[in-house]
């Protein structure tokens, strides 16, 4: 018997093997963690302002938009 032979056709295993994701897929996923990142680096250090301008007694500290 062959390894052909040997496959079942009911096994999506059997015959073909996944190589993962596409590297386009993992260089999307890459690109929304790091721009996911920034925007939450900026909003922490926006918070921490803030907080250190409340904490010293301030009471103008939000920011004017």
């Amino acid at each position: 018997m062959t390894d052909e032979q040997k496959r079942d056709p009911r096994d999506p295993q059997s015959g073909q093997r996944d190589h993962g994701p596409s590297p386009l897929v993992m260089l999307a996923v890459v690109v929304a963690l790091v721009v996911g990142g920034y925007f939450l680096a900026v909003k922490l250090k926006e918070m921490g302002r803030i907080q250190d301008c409340a904490m010293s007694g301030r009471t103008n500290c939000a920011p004017v938009r």
